[in-house]
């Protein structure tokens, strides 16, 4: 049973209004109330659980009653739950709206990954080094490490959620993110790659030119849209379900890490077709995950508020 449990701090003179908002909803459990326990803020205690397929209706309502703003509010996963009848009930109320997800979560987890400390641009250049080891010694599991270890995709979701949302601050930061730590990725790959070229490390076959993984990487084609948009619809419906993984990860990176890593050593063996056709690469795979992420995430909340409106409607009629 998937459910989330709620904590809230609520100013004395609303914390009736919350408490009787909460107790009516039949999806609300395990309520408890203690006035006058919190400090900083100062308030009255309310806890509960609540049934994740209910959850936006209940903390639209809480942020109604500017529990958020005169209080606090505070989500928590509930990992495991012993359900009783009350629950089963209510559960069966809700019937597939049970798998709704909690879109406060849902953005609070983008948002995490919307943060660029230096460790983003950290990860971003050492991916990128990974990514033309790889690309120069034709080796695919190299390919791969460096899409393990890309984080860009926080970002690309991020400016995603900014665009649906409607918040330029978000989107400017995401962009502005991606920019700076792209260049820096580029920049330092082919300073890199400079040296590989000056040592002679490369591959023979590389140095002959034969180089499968740089030619799939350096030719956009219809394919590398379709991979994106179905790439972009995965990770945004992986992280609304919560279950965002390494491998999800990877298929994302696929072809933006590689790209870049290809864009600098392409100019550092002066192929400047292929520097181009990796430009392109990273740039039309980026515009895809953005533009197909902010259309998932509309298209899915759309969907779900029309099944909780047929729920609503349904139970009107009964």
């Amino acid at each position: 049973m998937d459910m989330i449990h709620v904590r809230a701090v609520s100013p004395p003179d609303r914390t009736d209004q919350v408490v009787e908002f909460l107790a009516d909803d039949p999806y609300v459990l395990n309520l408890i109330v203690q006035r006058g326990t919190a400090r900083n803020p100062d308030g009255d205690s309310v806890a509960c659980d609540v049934l994740a397929g209910a959850a936006n209706d209940v903390l639209h309502g809480l942020r109604d009653l500017r529990v958020d703003v005169l209080g606090s509010l505070v989500i928590e996963p509930v990992d495991m739950a012993f359900s009783g009848r009350a629950s089963e009930a209510a559960l069966r109320r809700l019937g597939v709206l049970a798998n709704a997800p909690v879109w406060e979560q849902v953005e609070a987890r983008i948002r995490s990954e919307g943060r660029y400390a230096p460790s983003f641009y950290l990860y971003l250049v050492i991916a990128g080094l990974i990514g033309a080891v790889g690309i120069v010694t034709n080796s695919q599991i190299l390919i791969v490490a460096a899409m393990v270890v890309g984080p860009e995709y926080g970002a690309i979701v991020a400016v995603a959620l900014g665009i649906d949302r409607g918040d330029r601050g978000m989107v400017r930061r995401g962009l502005s993110a991606l920019c700076v730590g792209f260049l820096l990725t580029i920049l330092v790959t082919f300073l890199f790659s400079l040296v590989i070229r000056g040592f002679g490390f490369q591959s023979e076959a590389f140095d002959a030119g034969l180089r499968p993984v740089s030619n799939l990487i350096n030719t956009p084609n219809f394919f590398s849209v379709a991979v994106a948009t179905l790439a972009g619809i995965v990770g945004i419906v992986s992280l609304t379900e919560a279950r965002t993984t390494s491998l999800l990860g990877v298929f994302i990176s696929v072809t933006t890490i590689p790209a870049a890593a290809d864009i600098s050593v392409s100019t550092a063996f002066t192929s400047w077709s292929a520097a181009g056709g990796s430009l392109i690469q990273l740039l039309v795979n980026i515009s895809v995950l953005v533009v197909v992420g902010a259309a998932a995430l509309r298209c899915q909340r759309a969907i779900w508020r029309r099944v909780a409106l047929r729920r609503d409607k349904s139970a009107q009629q009964a």
